[in-house]
């Protein structure tokens, strides 16, 4: 079945646009007359979006939509909606179209649209969602699939709207901490960037004129306005060369795991993305646990949502461990990456068998904590940005009533 994206008239005169499923032109534009409404345009949606590649093992073309970036938020509502229809008791194909006709994005409708073809083609939901893995998390895959192979798919639809949400409000509460602070580091920088370019030029070309000697401070302020007036392409030339030979270091294996090694180095900051990563792997761990998987596929998943190869590789040997029929906690401390509170959660959930809620509690800890180190740093970003940008000031300042004064006393003692 296509999807066409369709323009109307309302039987009031007003103008409409939007989606319809059918198999022709002709059966979309029957089905628009019968809800009142006129087209006057009609265009196949998947015609330019959907696109074949490599065939699969199976001999069945992989499809894939081009579409713009989805939120997180966005995914977690069309996810919320898909829940509540399936613990409702509603179909899953007839659940997928009703949650289509409620979701705003028109890029996400058009995965949705795709995913219920396959699911009405006999395609298992996972299998579905797994075509489109720009949208669909391998987390999300994972968990779709184990509630399929248990028979609770509406619950594991539930658990992913926590998870989704809470990284939702994680992002949300990170950028609208660390807005202000930013905001004011650029308005500091711009108001520096235009004294020095601008202002300071044009008053030390008075005194030059005068042919008046100029302190050291004044001096080398000018050679630093001249030398960045001169060769300005240059240093942005060289910051651009840095950024983009960072870029290719970082895209080869063994750069991402050097910098994702020296990334939990940084002092304060690497101990924050350490916290991080802790949280995302007890979250997770303990939802795949919950959701019916076997300790060895929930790290599996859990892996995969890392975002460290540094953590990945070591994970590698706790696997290699656990598959040997390891404790998890015993090889996890043997890395010596994961802190001690993590590891005694998990050596504790695995004795008194309450692992899953244990690993909640554990990523609690760690998301509290991380949001209060962003908060006291942001706090005391905010005064520091002041006292640097009073200092920078204070220099062009100094630099510029300098020669005043030493022109006035010239002048006295004359």
């Amino acid at each position: 079945m296509a999807v066409f994206e369709y323009q109307a008239l309302a039987r009031s005169g007003k103008k409409v646009k939007g989606i319809i499923d059918a198999d022709t032109p002709v059966a979309a534009r029957r089905k628009l007359r019968d809800q009142d409404l006129f087209p006057t345009g009609l265009k196949e949606s998947f015609g330019s979006q959907r696109r074949a590649v490599a065939q699969t093992s199976s001999g069945e073309a992989a499809r894939e939509i081009r579409f713009d970036h989805i939120s997180t938020r966005e995914l977690a509502m069309a996810t919320r909606q898909l829940s509540v229809l399936l613990e409702a008791g509603m179909p899953l194909a007839e659940a997928l179209s009703a949650t289509v006709k409620q979701t705003a994005r028109r890029a996400l409708q058009n995965v949705l649209f795709d995913v219920r073809d396959r699911v009405n083609e006999g395609v298992p939901l996972a299998e579905a969602l797994a075509a489109h893995p720009r949208v669909f998390t391998p987390l999300y895959v994972n968990m779709v699939r184990a509630g399929e192979a248990s028979g609770t798919l509406e619950n594991v639809m539930a658990r992913l709207v926590d998870i989704l949400e809470h990284q939702a409000r994680m992002r949300s509460k990170v950028i609208s901490t660390l807005a202000y602070p930013i905001f004011m580091l650029a308005f500091s920088l711009g108001i520096i960037s235009f004294l020095v370019l601008v202002i300071v030029p044009r008053i030390t070309a008075l005194f030059e004129r005068r042919g008046q000697e100029l302190p050291g401070l004044t001096k080398a302020l000018i050679a630093t306005t001249d030398f960045v007036g001169a060769y300005w392409y240059l240093l942005i030339g060289a910051v651009l060369a840095i950024y983009f030979g960072w870029r290719y270091w970082v895209s080869r294996p063994q750069g991402r795991l050097d910098w994702d090694r020296f990334r939990l180095t940084v002092p304060l900051f690497g101990a924050i993305h350490l916290k991080l990563i802790c949280g995302r792997f007890a979250r997770i761990l303990s939802t795949m646990l919950e959701s019916g998987l076997t300790m060895m596929n929930a790290l599996d998943v859990v892996t995969t949502i890392i975002q460290n190869r540094y953590v990945e590789e070591a994970m590698k040997d706790v696997k290699a461990g656990v598959r040997r029929g390891r404790n998890l906690a015993i090889p996890m401390e043997e890395t010596g990456i994961f802190p001690p509170l993590l590891i005694q959660m998990i050596e504790l959930g695995q004795r008194s068998g309450q692992m899953e809620s244990l690993l909640k509690k554990a990523a609690d800890t760690y998301d509290e904590d991380v949001h209060m180190t962003v908060d006291t740093l942001v706090s005391l970003m905010e005064p520091i940005i002041i006292v640097v940008m009073g200092f920078f000031i204070g220099l062009l300042v100094l630099s510029i009533l300098l020669p005043i004064l030493n022109m006035s006393t010239s002048i006295g003692a004359a």
